[in-house]
């Protein structure tokens, strides 16, 4: 038996058991189509605060705009992101998407070394 026929039975109801990867062109779309239809449920919870769908929607354009008109960041520049799991996380990530931005996520809990590696590989313009 190979892995594809192994999960085939695990798969909840109504869950595909292909993906259409056509179905999106980009992470961004995703996330618009997920505040369209999600916008007043809860999106992020992180230390006693809850963000909605469309609280997200409206923080993450907000800073994507600062991004695109108070930095020199251009599209296809890299962004590092070192954040605990807090509710601007999710602001950050999906509002340097929106700028056009390629966010390279890294661990807030690397030794010195590890960022500096991490930064200089990747190519991050920004912190």
């Amino acid at each position: 038996m190979d892995f594809e026929q192994f999960y085939q039975d695990k798969y909840p109801a109504g869950v595909s058991l292909n993906v259409d990867l056509d179905k999106y062109s980009s992470m961004v779309d995703v996330f618009d189509q997920a505040v369209n239809k999600y916008a007043d449920r809860p999106a992020f919870s992180a230390v006693g605060a809850t963000l909605t769908y469309r609280d997200l929607d409206t923080q993450s354009r907000n800073f994507a705009a600062w991004l695109q008109n108070k930095t020199d960041l251009k599209p296809g520049d890299r962004i590092a992101v070192q954040m605990p799991n807090v509710s601007q996380y999710p602001v950050v990530v999906f509002g340097a998407m929106r700028a056009g931005l390629i966010v390279v996520n890294t661990n807030p809990l690397y030794t010195t070394r590890e960022m500096e590696h991490q930064f200089n590989d990747s190519g991050a313009k920004r912190l």
